[in-house]
């Protein structure tokens, strides 16, 4: 059977003290011929409501697959642990692969954040290429404008052929002659 158990700890305990807690706790398990299938430290998070004054908490999930005997060893030691300030424990029908919602979510949430990151230094280098770029334009509008003025010279000074013009005349038998 496959559990999932949840538990919160103090939050004025280091990280590396948790890892070390949770690992404590997994070496129990083991101990007893159990196994743990998924481990994930879901951060300092806010708590509903709050626990022995605090209002937030290291939140852990471990799924073990093993007898009742390594699920009641992990909750006796979750109980004597006095850092640990909440527990639950849940039996799962089936075991997923997948990380946990709560974990996709941040995953999800750090990745935009890379994501902006990245756009940011992107926007910041790219007003200097664009610097560059204006000003290679301005100097080309310049030149532009000033050889445009010498080729409205150039063609008011030349002679534009006069298109002959064609007229049609009828003379008094009414036939059309053109000129």
């Amino acid at each position: 059977m496959y559990y999932e158990t949840i538990f919160i700890v103090n939050p004025d305990i280091s990280q590396e003290n948790t890892e070390a807690l949770t690992d404590d706790l997994i070496a129990k398990v083991e101990k007893v011929g159990g196994r743990i299938v998924k481990r994930e430290n879901w951060g300092s998070r806010p708590l509903a409501y709050s626990i022995a004054n605090r209002k937030r908490g290291n939140y852990i999930l471990l799924v073990t697959d093993g007898s009742a005997e390594a699920i009641n060893t992990l909750e006796h030691a979750i109980s004597l642990e006095e850092r640990i300030i909440r527990s639950l424990t849940t039996r799962l029908t089936e075991l997923s692969d997948k990380p946990s919602p709560l974990l996709r979510r941040a995953q999800a949430a750090a990745k935009r954040e890379e994501e902006a990151a990245e756009a940011k230094a992107a926007a910041d280098a790219a007003p200097a290429t664009e610097t560059a770029a204006t000003e290679d334009a301005a100097t080309e509008e310049a030149a532009t404008e000033e050889a445009a003025p010498a080729e409205k010279t150039a063609a008011t000074e030349t002679d534009a052929p006069v298109a002959e013009a064609k007229t049609e005349t009828k003379d008094d038998s009414g036939a059309a002659a053109s000129a």
